[in-house]
Parts: structure tokens; sequence; C-alpha cells
């Protein structure tokens, strides 16, 4: 015993510093390989998560409705309202989940505090509907997904010349920034298990955003 006690020391042995050290078993080297997988998993979904489809929609038809900037009263009114329509998009889609039944088909739906509400009325459930309620996460993670929509569509430079045109340069230019990165930052440490409207479906047997 003792002389396998002294070749584990030899073996991992490392430079000449005077210091041994013993062999372990890789669990932290496991647990650091499981963060920093969480961590790279969480960030391929940031599109997912983030209203890139709803920005992308604004920054099209952003110009159109305001004008290229040079707002009438009704251009304001128009781009108000689909400033709302847009806002509450996002929330909608933060709240959407899916499920598969036996058989493999896919269901849609929307989380609520009884469970997920399907857009069939309501008549598939999955098996465990207490997996599917609406929790106070949904509600940070669809404010997270608001904050960020509004940020950019508030500071958009058409906008900005239809409503504040005195805003300075510098607060468009560096706010959307900030804020984009805070929010991706809290989606990554916290991140949402619900695979809604737009979920890639090969994603969805990652263990780390499991429901359990």
């Amino acid at each position: 015993m003792d002389s396998s006690i002294s070749q584990d020391l030899i073996e991992s042995h490392e430079g000449d510093d005077g210091y041994y050290y013993l062999k372990d078993d890789g669990t932290d080297e496991s647990y650091y390989i499981y963060v920093i997988n969480a961590v790279l998993s969480g960030t391929a979904r940031l599109n997912v998560l983030l209203p890139t489809a709803t920005i992308l929609a604004f920054t099209i038809l952003a110009p159109l409705l305001t004008n290229d900037g040079s707002c009438t009263t009704f251009n304001r009114w128009l781009m108000g309202f689909f400033l709302a329509i847009s806002a509450a998009s996002c929330i909608f889609f933060a709240f959407t989940d899916s499920f598969r039944t036996s058989t493999g088909r896919l269901y849609y739906g929307v989380a609520t505090f009884r469970g997920i509400w399907t857009f069939n009325g309501g008549q598939k459930k999955p098996l465990i509907p207490s997996d599917y309620r609406l929790r106070w996460t949904d509600l940070f993670h669809a404010s997270l997904s608001l904050i960020a929509f509004l940020t950019f569509a508030a500071l958009h430079i058409d906008v900005v010349q239809c409503y504040y045109h005195k805003l300075p340069r510098r607060v468009t230019n560096t706010v959307p920034l900030v804020v984009g990165f805070a929010v991706s930052f809290l989606f990554v440490v916290f991140p949402s298990k619900r695979r809604g409207i737009g979920y890639p479906f090969l994603l969805q047997k990652d263990t780390s955003y499991s429901r359990r």
C-alpha cells in the first residue's frame, strides 16, 4: 500500500517547485465543464430569449411609421400603437410553452397558474400539468424581454427624431448596449425553462434545461 501511494505522488509531481499533489477523481473538472457547458448553452439561447423577432420587425417598420423621423400627429399615434402591440408580443411570447403527447405530437400553449392552456382550446394536457404552471420566474423573464425591447425601440433613431429629437447622441448609442449586455447576462445566469413559440426543437433534450 505504501508503494502505491508513493507511486501516485511521483506520477502527480508537476514542476520543480518542491510541491507534490495527490491525484483526484476529476470531480472538480467535471463540475467546471458542466458550468461552462451551461453558460455556452444559455448563450446559444439568447436569440430565443431576447425579443429578436420583435426588434427586427420594429426596425423594418419604424422608418415607415415615423416617416423617417419627420412625424405628424398621425405618425405619432400610429407609432405609439405599434409600440404597444410589439411590447405586448414580447410579454406574450415569454409565457408560451410546449409539450409532446405520448404519440410525439407537439402542442403549443400559454402558461397559466393552473397549467398550460393549449391553442386548441385546452383540450390536450401534458402528463404532469403542474410542471407547466406560471411562476414568478416567468414574470422576471418577461420583464427582461420587455425592458430590452423598450430600450431599443425608445432609442431608435427614427423614434428619437419623432418624439424627442434633442436627446444627446451619446445616450442613444450607449444605453441600448449597456441594457442589452445586462439583460443578456441575466438570461444566461437565470435561464428560462420555457420552450415556447420559436424555440429550436433540436435543443429540447438539453438536460441542463429540464423541467426537474
